[in-house]
Order: C-alpha cells, then structure tokens, then sequence
C-alpha cells in the first residue's frame, strides 16, 4: 500500500534540487536548466527512446549508468542537442559543468536534453550562469517547470510505503505535451527514491514500469530523439536493500513505482499540445494482455478517433476501424463499444454491429475532460487501459512554428 504526499522529486530524503535561467533559448524569459541531487550516490536505472535517432545527451548518459551509480541529473530545455554540431562534446560538457559545480565525478551525472532538434546547444551560457542554481529540498517544483516545453502545466507527484519496516518515498517529476508516442513515453521522467533496491532489480521494474505507463501513452503518433526516464535510489531510508521482486518488499516498491509512472502518463496525456479533454481507452476480455496493449493503444493515437472527441462525436465506427488495422488478432462481430465519462454512460455499440442511442446524452458524455473509451472482446479475461487525448486546431498552431 501507498500514500500520496508532497513533494515530487525531492520528497525522497537526501534529494534536493533546483533551477536556474541560462538563456539557452534566447526568446525565453523561463528558466532553462535545472538539477537534482542526491547526497550520497544512488543506485540508478534509465529507459531511452526506441527512436533509431538519439541525441548526443542519451549516449553520454548510457556512458555514465553503464556502473549503475548516479549522483545527480542535469536537465535543460530550449535545445535537444539532437542531430546538433558538437552534439557530443556539449553534453559531455553540460555534464562536467554540474559535476564540477557538485563537486562529484562527471561519470555519476545524467545529462537530458529537451527543445528544437537539430541546433548547436549554448553550452557557454550553461557553463557560465549554472553556479546561480539553488539546490532545496523543496525545489521539485523549480525543477519540474523548468524542464517544461510546450507543456502547460508542470507534472509531479510522490507516495510514501513501506519496506523492510522503514518509511520509504518515491516521487518524480516529467515533462511531456508533443511528439507522445508509446516505445519509451517519448519525454523525460526523473524518479527518485531512499528505497535500497539492487541495480537489475531497479532496471527490471523501471522497464516494466514504463510499459505498464509511458509506453501506453500517444498525443500525435511521433516519437522522440531524447526520450528518458530514469531513477535514482539512495536507501537513505534504512531498509535492508530488495532483491527480489516478489518479495513482501519488493512487490511494495514497484506497486509505489508503478503508481507514480501511471500518474505522470496521465498529466502527459491530459497536456497533450492542444489537447482539451484526456482520452482513456480500456480493452477487456481480451485473450492475452499483448492483443489488448496493442488494440487499445491502436484506438488512442487514431488521428481519426481523436479528431470525433475533440468534437464531440459518438463516432464509434473509427474505434473499430483503428482495432481492425492494428495488427492485432479478433473478431468483430464480438466486440462491444461504449463511452463514459462524469456526465454517465452510453452504449454504442453491441456484437460489432450499432445499437441505438441518444446522440444529445452522448454528446454531454464525450464533452467532459476526461472520456473513457470501454471495448469489450469476450474473448477471455486480460485487460489493458491505454491513454491519450484529442486532436484540435491548437495542435496544428502550437508546431507550425515550434522552432521559431
């Protein structure tokens, strides 16, 4: 069991972190640059993009975590230091200018970028202005808008459980709002906890984590060059360190774990570029947990499906037309479809075929900020929720001129 507290990435004990403005985006009044630091080295774990893609911050930090040990994690907006000149050496760059400021070894520092592909990145204003940084430990929030791009709201949340006996914190912060595609949650995650975990163990549940979460999120079908999410454990909270995954403890920590990833996917989906309502789409009765993952991730970054929620429209035929081209195996004439959301519920759909229904409630139904999209197989007993959002004028707005 969990419980939900305060303080996002800094409510784990020994955690502090902090912001500052370098002027990396010259445009930009925000700050730009943040850190969170831990003070004893942790045990650390990282999931990247699948995009064939990388930017040069990724490849540093597979360097740094190949020991498994970080310390703290640098983290810029404004630039992506993707497909950039000097990609390399400028993360290498932003990396040595924490640790000097940290006064720790370059290799403990995870570096992430977040911004416009395809620029050279202003190391010299970072190598110059990032002393101005105040590290607290209430600053999770500094952090988390300063990671933000197009996002419009900062994403946080902790939980506190128990393992070994002891009170231990797991708490983070992403950001995320465009270019949301599930194979890595494509945006940047940062995880903390004072829970001992063993490194693989820590790898193992953050993979399955993030495909329980990030990796059943899509806002527009693009993933990206700098998707990360990674977590750092200190055991500052004195229990004895979990190695086993089914253990009493074990199951606790990734219970808390995957807790907070399902929570920071939603605020990812719910801030989708444009987005007025979150889309969550449930597939059950299916015959394995991979045809339903695939079915109802399918229904989620339909552009189509998207487009009728933003207007409103019980469109169910686009739902059945994006499982029918997802590449996963069931029969229509099974499937039953139906929406819901605050203002109530309204079948749509019964055996593939329509049913009749209130086209005025259904449209009070689909109106409401969230709308959940409930498919029904009946074909045996595994279920899985998906999440996304709708497709309006704004997305279109918001990247016609994102690089200026």
């Amino acid at each position: 069991m969990y419980e939900i507290i305060s303080g996002g990435v800094t409510a784990a004990q020994g955690f502090s972190a902090g912001a500052t403005r370098c002027g990396i985006k010259a445009s930009s009044q925000k700050d730009d640059t943040a850190i969170i630091f831990s003070e004893i080295p942790c045990t650390a774990a990282a999931v990247y993009t699948k995009n064939r893609v990388k930017a040069s911050p990724i490849q540093v930090t597979r360097d740094h975590l190949a020991n498994q040990v970080a310390q703290a994690v640098i983290v810029n907006s404004g630039n992506a230091n993707a497909c950039a000149p000097d990609g390399m050496e400028n993360a290498q760059r932003e990396a040595a200018a924490c640790a000097k400021l940290l006064n720790i070894p370059e290799n403990d520092v995870i570096v992430c970028s977040t911004g416009v592909i395809g620029q050279r990145i202003n190391i010299e204003c970072i190598e110059e202005n990032l002393h101005t940084i105040t590290l607290t430990p209430d600053g999770s929030d500094a952090a988390a808008n300063a990671i933000m791009t197009t996002d419009t709201v900062p994403k946080t949340i902790a939980v506190s459980f128990t393992a070994g006996g002891k009170t231990c914190h797991l708490g983070g912060i992403c950001k995320g709002s465009g270019m949301i595609h599930p194979n890595m949650g494509t945006m940047l995650c940062f995880l903390t906890t004072d829970c001992a975990v063993d490194g693989d163990l820590l790898q193992a549940m953050l993979l399955r984590a993030v495909q329980k979460s990030f990796n059943r999120v899509s806002v527009d079908g693009d993933t990206s060059t700098n998707d990360t999410c990674c977590i750092l454990a200190n055991g500052m909270a004195g229990n004895d360190k979990i190695a086993d995954a089914s253990s009493a403890d074990g199951q606790a920590f990734y219970e808390a774990l995957e807790a907070v990833c399902i929570t920071l996917a939603r605020k990812i989906a719910s801030d989708g570029e444009g987005a007025s309502r979150l889309i969550t789409c449930t597939v059950s009765g299916a015959p394995d947990e991979d045809t339903a993952e695939g079915l109802a991730k399918a229904v989620c970054k339909s552009s189509l499906v998207k487009a009728a929620m933003f207007g409103a429209d019980a469109n169910w035929g686009r739902i059945l037309c994006a499982m029918g081209y997802s590449g996963e195996e069931f029969d229509p004439e099974t499937v039953d479809v139906s929406f819901s959301s605050k203002a109530g519920a309204v079948a749509v759909c019964k055996a593939g075929r329509a049913l009749d229904f209130d086209e005025e409630i259904a449209k009070k139904v689909l109106l409401e900020d969230e709308v959940l999209i409930d498919v029904t197989l009946h074909a045996g007993d595994a279920s899985v929720t998906a999440w996304g959002c709708d497709l309006t004028y704004d997305y279109v707005k918001i990247n016609g001129d994102y690089r200026t």
